[in-house]
C-alpha cells in the first residue's frame, strides 16, 4: 500500500494473491478485486486473455530468514549495504524488500528485477547478510 502510495497506482498485488484496489478500499478484497477487473474488460472492450498481454512479469525472489524475536534492522550496517549494493547494481530497475512477516517468526526478503540470475544473487547477499544481523 506503502509503494502504491508512493507512486500514485490505484492497483497493487502480492504474490500471495492480496490485490488492492486503492480507490475503493485499503485491504485485499476478492469480490472488489473481481468487479473491477471486470469493469476493465468492459472499459478496454477487450477480453482478460488480450489484456492480461500488457501486464509485464517479473522475476521475483523471495528468501525467508527464521527469528527468533524481532530485530531493527535499520541499525545494522551490513544489511543497509547489501540492501543499497542490489539497488544500486539494478540501476533503477527493480526493487527490494525487507520485512518482518506477521504471521511467523521469519524476516522476509524479496527482490525482484529484469535479470533472474541478478535478483537471486542480490537475494542471496540480502539474506546472508540479515541471517549475520539476526545471530
Amino acid at each position: 500500500i506503502e509503494a502504491m502510495q508512493r507512486n500514485g497506482w490505484r492497483v497493487g498485488g502480492e504474490s500471495s494473491g492480496h490485490i488492492v484496489c486503492s480507490d475503493v478500499t485499503t485491504t485485499g478484497d476478492g469480490i472488489i478485486s473481481a468487479l473491477q477487473v471486470m469493469r476493465a474488460l468492459i472499459a478496454e472492450q477487450q477480453s482478460l486473455h488480450e489484456l492480461k498481454q500488457r501486464m509485464q512479469k517479473l522475476p521475483q525472489v523471495m528468501i525467508n530468514v527464521p527469528v527468533i524475536s524481532k530485530v531493527d534492522l535499520s541499525k545494522h550496517e551490513a544489511v543497509q549495504r547489501a540492501v543499497a549494493d542490489a539497488e544500486t547494481r539494478m540501476e533503477g530497475q527493480g526493487r527490494v524488500l525487507l520485512r518482518a512477516s506477521g504471521t511467523e517468526p521469519v524476516i522476509r526478503v524479496m527482490v525482484e528485477g529484469q535479470r533472474h540470475g541478478l535478483v537471486d544473487d542480490l537475494a542471496k547477499n540480502i539474506a546472508d547478510a540479515v541471517k549475520s544481523a539476526v545471530t
